[in-house]
């Protein structure tokens, strides 16, 4: 990781240092997410002033950014990690970025499908409600696991 910070600074005024506050502030990350992004070994440590201070450069902006729209887009620690390693957010073989991608986007597509299904299921148990009182709700009936529909799918 220690090489995709120096090839990042690279082009970017890296003389600039930021404090871990200013590096929050500019890259919309709350400050304790970039400490657990460094834990888990996202975003490289960056290098520390004499009086223990982090210090973080353009690189480590721009790597920050690239957590925070892969978050967004769904990508998890370890898909990030692997993007990085391939040498993300600059470089990278767009093969192999694209089999991270795929993987993404076919877990989407089958969160979305259990979605519907679960979507289908509530949107029924609602439409068997009535504002009478009743000895039985459609809804209680989902949620405890009675109705014929939500054994389909759970």
């Amino acid at each position: 990781m220690s090489m995709n910070r120096h090839l990042l600074s690279r082009g970017i005024a890296s003389s600039r240092t930021f404090s871990i506050g200013e590096i929050s502030k500019r890259s919309g990350v709350n400050v304790g997410t970039i400490r657990f992004y460094e834990r888990m070994k996202v975003l490289p440590a960056p290098p520390r002033t004499a009086s223990g201070r982090r210090a973080y450069d353009g690189g480590d902006l721009r790597i920050l950014a690239f957590i925070r729209r892969a978050r967004e887009l769904g990508f998890s620690l370890d898909e990030i990690r692997a993007l990085l390693c391939l040498g993300a957010p600059e470089n990278g073989s767009c093969r192999e970025v694209r089999e991270v991608a795929a993987r993404r986007l076919e877990d989407i597509r089958s969160r979305i499908t259990d979605l519907a299904a679960i979507e289908r299921l509530l949107a029924g148990a609602i439409a068997g409600c009535s504002d009478d009182p009743v000895a039985t709700c459609p809804i209680l009936e989902v949620l405890d696991g009675r109705s014929a529909n939500s054994k389909s799918k759970t």
